[in-house]
């Protein structure tokens, strides 16, 4: 079934109790690509529990290899000797462009298969459900499946289910503020007050991936 904004007035109030429903933007009564409001929407809640994922994936990630844990191999030549002193940002600059490339190549199957199989979450389907691979010659790659690959979601109750998804939208939201905000102290010191005295500077420019690799294009 696809959603309206009436749908979302009411996640919002459960989500949120105190913030309740927000869009000042008018987003949820917008027509994208002159589409219907349930299209739009369908649109906007996948987007937002995708993004959610990746911040939840980048925050993480980020307190990690900011405190210099990573694999015991070295993956790159001259890359152990200093990883542990660099920062996340730094750390991304000292990846060869080919290993980027091949980190962006993989993002991008995801996204194109997301796109192509299943039911499309802009035409009734789930919003943030990744399509299986079950029944498809990628399963003989890939036999895990990226949505619910230990079966858990499978075995809860729909109460559960609910409770779970409600909790990683908050959680995805409260990550995208806060790899936004590591990245804002790393580039721009005290503008974090929070963050000044446990991020460190960063140098480089994080909205050009590929500016310590120019030598190479």
């Amino acid at each position: 079934m696809q959603e309206t904004k009436a749908d979302l007035e009411a996640m919002a109030k459960e989500l949120n109790p105190i913030v309740g429903f927000y869009d000042p933007l008018g987003l949820s009564s917008a027509s994208f690509w002159g589409k219907s409001e349930a299209e739009t929407i369908g649109f906007l809640r996948h987007s937002e529990i995708k993004h959610g994922r990746v911040a939840m994936a980048a925050f993480s990630g980020y307190c990690i290899q900011a405190n210099g844990i990573h694999f015991p191999w070295t993956p790159f030549r001259g890359f152990e000797e200093s990883v542990s002193s660099m920062t996340p940002p730094e750390q991304w600059d000292a990846i060869p462009v080919n290993a980027k490339l091949q980190i962006i190549a993989w993002v991008g199957f995801l996204e194109f298969y997301s796109e192509i199989a299943g039911t499309h979450y802009m035409k009734g389907g789930v919003p943030g459900k990744f399509p299986s691979f079950k029944e498809t010659a990628i399963a003989n790659i890939l036999p895990v499946d990226l949505y619910d690959p230990t079966n858990v979601a499978s075995s809860m109750s729909a109460e559960e289910s609910k409770k779970g998804l409600q909790a990683e939208i908050n959680n995805g939201r409260l990550a995208m503020l806060g790899i936004f905000g590591f990245l804002t102290e790393a580039k721009i010191p005290g503008a974090v007050p929070a963050l000044s005295n446990i991020v460190k500077p960063y140098a480089g420019d994080v909205m050009a991936p590929f500016a310590a690799n120019a030598h190479f294009f």
